[in-house]
């Protein structure tokens, strides 16, 4: 079963809210461009078929006005003849002749209606159908696009740039650890030079104070004598 019963649905239909609640927007877009090209060949076939109607109806148009136009002048050589009941019978073909006309006059007007009604609508079921096609290409756009991102972001998620950042935050653990190894090791090497220092400088000053007071005792000795 089509997507559109008759041609007034493919006319009526809102192409965009169709697809946008189909479950699947681009089969539904082939399908719809689909249908509307086969309606389409339906209608040039309709129009096809009333051209050649016209052209018939013209063509006994035009034999019955030279049928007309014939027993016109059988009626006026009957009349010189003489032969008014002669020209009265012409006259009278004439007439269902032209009855005939008038008829098939009118037959034409409906057909020539009918192709002015073709050209309308086969005009706007191509501009339609331009629309779905156009709807189409967007639709396949999109979907390209999504399947890309969806590519690119399997691509990021499969566990390699994890790998990757965790192999890096592994190593800047190591640095980390080495560093504080490196401190940790001068911390250590500068608490030990400095106590010997305090020590050094203990026992200078020790010997100092001893050179002090040997040289105020020496001093004072002078100064007594």
């Amino acid at each position: 079963m089509g997507i559109f019963s008759r041609f007034a649905d493919i006319m009526n239909a809102n192409i965009n809210s169709l697809l946008d609640r189909a479950e699947d927007p681009e089969k539904m877009a082939r399908l719809m461009i689909q249908e509307m090209e086969e309606t389409l060949i339906e209608v040039r076939s309709s129009a096809v078929k009333s051209i050649a109607d016209r052209k018939e109806i013209e063509r006994r148009l035009a034999k019955l006005k030279d049928g007309e136009k014939e027993w016109a002048e059988k009626a006026e050589f009957a009349i010189a003849k003489g032969r008014e009941d002669l020209a009265k019978g012409a006259l009278i073909a004439k007439r269902k002749l032209a009855d005939q006309a008038t008829s098939l006059e009118a037959e034409l007007t409906v057909v020539e209606e009918a192709l002015d009604k073709y050209n309308e609508d086969m005009g706007r079921l191509q501009a339609k159908l331009e629309e779905a096609k156009a709807k189409r290409k967007s639709i396949e756009i999109r979907m390209q696009s999504a399947e890309k991102r969806v590519k690119m972001r399997k691509t990021l998620h499969d566990g390699r740039v994890d790998e990757a950042l965790s192999r890096f935050d592994s190593l800047e653990r190591r640095i980390d650890g080495l560093e504080a190894d490196a401190e940790a090791y001068d911390l250590g090497k500068d608490s030990a030079k400095t106590l010997e220092q305090e020590f050094a400088d203990l026992e200078a000053e020790n010997g100092i104070e001893d050179e002090l007071a040997a040289l105020k005792k020496k001093m004072d000795k002078k100064k007594a004598s």
